[in-house]
């Protein structure tokens, strides 16, 4: 074929059918389709080394989009103390490859989880008494008198909670303790049930409800529990306020303590652990996403580049897929995600799926139609507009793909029905975040029409900066 003889449709159709009529397979089909669009862009592109890397980034992305995905294991959570202290050492190992040289800020996450060791390694109970009221010094020896049991039970005592607090965060001390009884001193106030939805997840709480007057104490706990349905109705100690009867009032806690010992000693590990893991894991989450800011601008702009290049849409198609496949490859290590490549792809999927069903594409191709009127069309001439539209699908699944990977880091494997299931919202939420840096997009993409406009011997692959 000569190059005044341009390929077409009806060739293709019918090399299609040749080929599968001669035995071919989908994947050697597919393969051969991306070689004879390669051979396009090797014509089209300075340089026989630069169309030889277009010509293997293609060919890699039809082999990658047409293997199909093995089956995947259900993602598993860990179950003991020691099994979250791995992944908290794992965490530290991340943040040690994105922050580059030890600092102030790794130090003391070493000593944050030395700490936590040494909390899991102690035998007895402990046990928090709080309240917007501080609670009675005195109270000490009839309050251990009163839960001994066959664990040693060590008392947290602490000052007044303040009715005012921008984080409304529990001391670490608090936190730790395997129960805590708040004080509260009737009626309840707005900055105590502020303080006790601040609770951490998963820590018993107890209430020692003292009225300020005398009333009838089972209604109040009835109330009490309609203002604050969080708290079972078991759990509120009522007592009227007299040292002598705080013995009887806590007849409840004591026994509960005595059947809940050993669960309360391995559950209160567990919560902790898996707290400071969860904190670890936004702290690290926010410096993946200013790294992932450079891979996302780099790549949007080599998928631009390629369908600025190529002469046929199904060429733009293989060689955007081929910059979504490395773009895949490099987030799932910034992410230290163990799946492979055919689970990263069946997730790359359903996000590619439900971009389509929201119209992404068509909304930005409407969107920059609309910027072309307002600009002139100066800036977007040829394969632009079909360009841009492929640097900012880039963009949306970066974001979406992202937001899976957070979702599921330290998942051995993609939970492909959960992804499904909540790929629309995922994309949604991309594209609508994506939305709002419109103008700044606009913009990056003047600058990179101009730059292919004005030096087309720097290549196609040249990159906004």
């Amino acid at each position: 074929m000569t190059p005044q003889d341009p390929l077409r449709p009806a060739a293709l159709s019918s090399l299609s059918r040749t080929l599968l009529s001669a035995g071919w397979g989908r994947q050697a089909l597919m393969l051969a389709g991306g070689m004879l669009g390669g051979e396009l862009l090797l014509r089209s592109l300075p340089g026989e080394g630069l169309g030889l890397m277009g010509l293997a980034g293609i060919a890699a992305g039809w082999w990658w989009l047409g293997r199909g995905p093995t089956r995947l294991a259900a993602p598993q959570l860990p179950s003991t103390f020691e099994a979250w202290l791995r992944r908290c050492d794992d965490l530290l190992l991340q943040f040690e490859r994105l922050e580059g040289e030890p600092g102030e800020g790794q130090a003391r996450r070493r000593s944050r989880l030395a700490a936590l060791r040494d909390e899991g390694a102690r035998s007895g109970l402990q046990l928090a008494l709080v309240g917007s009221v501080a609670p009675d010094a005195s109270w000490a020896p009839q309050l251990q008198q009163a839960l001994r049991g066959r664990l040693a039970l060590s008392l947290r005592w602490g000052e007044a909670l303040p009715a005012v607090s921008r984080e409304r965060r529990w001391p670490d001390g608090f936190a730790a303790a395997d129960v805590v009884v708040f004080h509260l001193v009737t009626p309840l106030r707005a900055a105590d049930l502020r303080w006790l939805e601040a609770v951490p997840a998963g820590q018993p709480v107890w209430l020692l409800v003292q009225p300020e007057a005398p009333c009838d104490l089972l209604s109040l706990a009835a109330e009490l529990v309609s203002q604050w349905p969080a708290v079972a109705p078991e759990r509120v100690l009522p007592w009227d306020g007299h040292p002598e009867g705080l013995t009887a009032s806590l007849q409840p806690l004591a026994r509960w303590l005595v059947r809940e010992a050993a669960a309360l000693r391995r559950a209160t590990p567990l919560r902790r652990s898996e707290d400071l893991h969860r904190h670890w894991q936004a702290e690290l989450e926010r410096l993946r996403r200013q790294r992932l800011v450079q891979l996302q601008q780099r790549t949007q702009w080599l998928a631009a580049a390629g369908v600025f290049a190529a002469p046929l849409p199904s060429v733009d198609l293989v060689v955007l897929a081929a910059a979504n496949g490395l773009m895949l490859q490099e987030m799932a290590r910034l992410w230290d995600c163990p799946w492979s490549v055919e689970q990263l792809k069946a997730a790359a999927v359903e996000l590619a799926k439900a971009s389509l069903l929201l119209g992404v594409v068509e909304w930005s191709s409407q969107a920059l139609a609309a910027a072309v009127r307002l600009h002139g069309a100066t800036w977007l001439v040829g394969g632009a507009l079909q360009a841009m539209s492929a640097a900012y699908l880039t963009r949306v699944v970066c974001h979406a793909m992202a937001d899976v990977l957070a979702l599921s880091a330290g998942v051995e494997a993609p939970d492909l029905e959960r992804i499904k299931r909540e790929a629309p919202l995922l994309v949604a939420r991309a594209a609508e975040a994506e939305k709002l840096d419109w103008a700044r997009f606009l913009q990056q993409g003047r600058g990179w029409i101009g730059q292919q406009l004005a030096s087309p011997g720097a290549g196609p692959l040249a990159a906004a900066p």
